[in-house]
């Protein structure tokens, strides 16, 4: 199933500069696996907010719940998922 997902990040303003690092690293290191893996086929930046749009390849719900709630992010995201069908004017 495939899911449009956009993810705010929302970092708290005095979590400290070292331990924001260190969590973008694991962030970058898992989202990576994940577009590897062909789960997270694509991933767009939002200009001018630190938020993106991503396209997510998976099984179903249950999967993707899984995937996202493991990003290191993820206690500091506000994420709104959208599910994708096949629109019948598309071309193969």
């Amino acid at each position: 199933m495939l899911y449009l997902v956009r993810m705010e990040v929302n970092i708290p303003l005095d979590m400290p500069k070292e331990r924001a690092d260190a969590i973008k690293a694991e962030e970058r290191d898992y989202a990576q696996q994940l577009q590897r893996d062909g789960r997270w086929s694509h991933l767009w930046r939002v200009v001018g907010e630190y938020s993106n749009y991503s396209v997510f390849d998976v099984a179903d719900n249950d999967e993707l719940h899984t995937l996202l709630s493991a990003l290191p992010l993820f206690p500091f995201m506000d994420i709104k998922v959208t599910p994708l069908a096949k629109h019948p004017s598309a071309v193969e």
